[in-house]
């Protein structure tokens, strides 16, 4: 692996890193109501479990509000009772074949902790990141040991690794703060 491969190897990885910590933020819940919410809900259907989205079509209803239509007839039960039993703490409610999720107010302690949770995979993101950069310079060592690259060329790809991570890490910074800012906001 040459250092220009090793460069464009560690960006790929660490920008996974960032889409990745982008969709366990839309897992943590806010005040307001969000179809990815309901993404890690499992339903029963012909005896296996299946991802919600696959059962039924989620939408918004309005901000406090997420609508779920099966696309079968029989599942409504099923749904109502995967929802209730998920460690999300709604409360369904069947309207017909709509099943309605109205989200709860949060109280302020529930927002301090979803804050901490929040930060918490904040920095689990940037451990990822962090990781890559470390397995990144062992690549690069590795190649001036093998006398495929000059100490220079090491320097070099280092500090461009360096850099990668210093955006990858702000980014998550940046993304950390405005997950905050919905949480809080009332």
């Amino acid at each position: 692996m040459t250092l220009a491969e090793i460069k464009k190897t560690v960006e790929t990885r660490m920008d996974q890193s960032i889409t990745a910590f982008k969709s366990n933020l839309q897992k943590i819940r806010t005040g307001r109501a969000n179809p990815a919410l309901l993404d890690t809900v499992q339903v029963e259907y012909y005896g296996a479990l299946v991802p919600l989205s696959q059962v039924a079509n989620v939408a918004l209803i309005d901000a406090r509000t997420i609508s779920v239509q099966p696309w079968e007839k029989g599942l409504g039960a099923k749904i109502e009772k995967a929802i209730r039993e998920s460690e999300l703490g709604l409360n369904p409610a069947s309207v017909g074949d709509l099943i309605r999720v109205p989200m709860p107010p949060m109280s302020e302690e529930r927002r301090k902790e979803m804050t901490r949770l929040a930060r918490t995979e904040g920095e689990s993101a940037k451990i990822a990141v962090r990781n890559l950069r470390r397995d990144a310079n062992e690549s690069v060592k590795k190649l001036v040991r093998d006398k495929l690259a000059s100490e220079d060329e090491q320097k070099r790809a280092e500090t461009d690794v360096q850099k990668f991570t210093d955006r990858h890490i702000a980014e998550i910074d940046a993304l950390v703060v405005a997950k905050e800012q919905e949480i809080m906001a009332v």
